[in-house]
C-alpha cells in the first residue's frame, strides 16, 4: 500500500481481533525520508496513544489493533526455539570437532545472552497475559449476571420483548467477544509457557463450557455463574447506630 493511501484511514474506526471498537486513527508517525513507523490512536475515552506500525493491520476499509501481548507474543515464540536450536547446532559442530573451542564459547555466550533476554521479555508476556485473562472472566461473569437479571425483570412482566429482544442480542454478542478473547490469551499464555518450558506442543486453554438455549427463535448464551454474594442487612439502633 502507498504511503499517500495510508493518511485515507485517518478518522476510520479501530477494532481489536474480536471486533469491538476501540478507538479512530488520528494521525501517523514518519521517519525524515517518509516511512511509516507509528500509528496515533484515539481511544474510545479520549486518551491518544502511539503505537508501532507491526500492531496495525489495514484491510480494506477494517483498521485492527493486535495487541503487544498478540504481537511479542508471536515473535518470541518463533525466536526463543530459533536460539536453542542454534545453540544446540553450535554444541554440535564443537563435538564434530568443526570449530574451535574458543569460537564455541564465544558464540555460546552471545547466544546465552540473547536467549536470557527474550526469556525475561516472554515471562512478562506471560504475567500480563494472565491478568488479561482474569479481565476477561471478570467481564465474563458481569455480563452472565446481567443476562440473569434481564431474564427475571422479562419474566415477570417489567422488561417488555422489544427491549429484551435487542438487550438480549447486545449481552449475548458481547458474552461471545468476552469468551473469544480469555480463550484466546489463555492459548497465547499456554504456548509461551511451553516454550519456555522447550516444549513445543502447549496444551490447550481450558474455557468456560457455553450453553446454547432456544429462546424466543434466538440463541441464549450463557456461562456457569459463580454463587451469589450474601448481603447482611444491619438495622440502625438509636442515634449511634451499629
Amino acid at each position: 500500500m502507498s504511503n499517500s493511501n495510508l493518511f485515507l484511514y485517518i478518522g476510520k474506526p479501530v477494532k481489536n481481533e474480536y471486533g469491538r471498537v476501540i478507538g479512530k486513527v488520528a494521525s501517523f508517525g514518519l521517519t525524515p525520508n517518509g516511512k511509516f513507523e507509528a500509528v496515533f490512536l484515539e481511544f474510545g475515552d479520549g486518551q491518544f496513544t502511539k503505537q508501532p506500525m507491526e500492531y496495525i493491520r489495514f484491510n480494506g476499509a477494517e483498521v485492527t489493533f493486535i495487541t503487544k501481548i498478540k504481537s511479542q507474543a508471536g515473535s518470541l515464540t518463533d525466536q526463543i526455539p530459533l536460539i536453542w536450536r542454534k545453540d544446540q547446532a553450535l554444541k554440535d559442530l564443537l563435538d564434530k570437532k568443526k570449530i574451535a573451542p574458543t569460537i564455541y564459547q564465544d558464540l555460546h555466550n552471545s547466544f546465552s545472552n540473547v536467549l536470557g533476554q527474550l526469556k525475561k521479555e516472554a515471562q512478562i508476556i506471560v504475567d500480563e497475559a494472565a491478568i488479561e485473562i482474569d479481565r476477561c472472566q471478570e467481564e465474563i461473569t458481569s455480563l452472565s449476571y446481567a443476562v440473569a437479571n434481564l431474564e427475571i425483570e422479562h419474566e415477570i412482566g417489567k422488561v417488555d420483548e422489544q427491549t429484551y429482544t435487542a438487550a438480549f442480542a447486545l449481552l449475548q454478542e458481547s458474552l461471545k467477544r468476552a469468551s473469544a478473547e480469555k480463550t484466546d490469551y489463555e492459548l497465547t499464555k499456554s504456548k509461551l509457557s511451553s516454550v519456555l518450558l522447550g516444549d513445543q506442543t502447549p496444551v490447550q486453554p481450558k474455557t468456560n463450557k457455553i450453553y446454547a438455549e432456544q429462546v424466543n427463535d434466538s440463541v441464549a448464551v450463557t456461562t456457569k455463574l459463580p454463587e451469589p454474594p450474601v448481603v447482611v442487612y444491619v438495622k440502625e439502633l438509636g442515634k449511634a447506630g451499629i
